[in-house]
C-alpha cells in the first residue's frame, strides 16, 4: 500500500477496509458489508470547508446580495472534509449535472 505520512491514497482504499487477503472479492465486500451493517442508519454530519474569511461586524452588515467573500484559499487548492467535526479527508470541488459536489482525493488516517 503506498502511504504518505499518514495519508492513503484513495485507489488503495478498498485494501483498507477488507476483511480477508481477498481483495476485492464479493466474499469479502460481503463480509464488510455485516460487519458495517449495524451503523448503516446512524447519522452522520459532512462538512466541506472550501475557505474561511475574518471580517468586522460592520463589514459583514454592510454586504450585499451578490457581495463576494475573499476566502484564504486559491481556485484549485484542495478542500478539507469533516464528518463529525473531525478531519477526514480532502478532495476537490466538482460540478455534475449543474450541481456543485465533492470528491474526495485523499483519505486521513489517525491525524490528532
Amino acid at each position: 500500500m503506498s502511504e504518505t505520512g499518514n495519508k492513503v491514497g484513495l485507489d488503495n482504499f478498498d485494501e483498507e477496509i477488507t476483511t480477508s487477503g481477498k481483495t476485492g472479492s464479493s466474499e469479502t465486500e460481503s463480509a464488510t458489508a455485516q460487519h458495517l451493517e449495524a451503523v448503516f442508519d446512524v447519522p452522520v454530519t459532512v462538512s466541506a470547508i472550501l475557505g474561511s474569511s475574518m471580517m468586522d461586524v460592520s463589514e459583514l452588515l454592510n454586504m450585499e446580495e451578490g457581495s463576494i467573500i475573499p476566502l484564504n484559499r486559491k481556485v484549485g487548492e484542495a478542500i478539507d472534509i469533516f464528518v463529525n467535526n473531525r478531519h477526514v479527508a480532502r478532495g476537490e470541488v466538482v460540478m455534475t449535472e449543474g450541481r456543485l459536489g465533492v470528491t474526495m482525493t485523499e483519505i486521513i488516517k489517525n491525524e490528532s
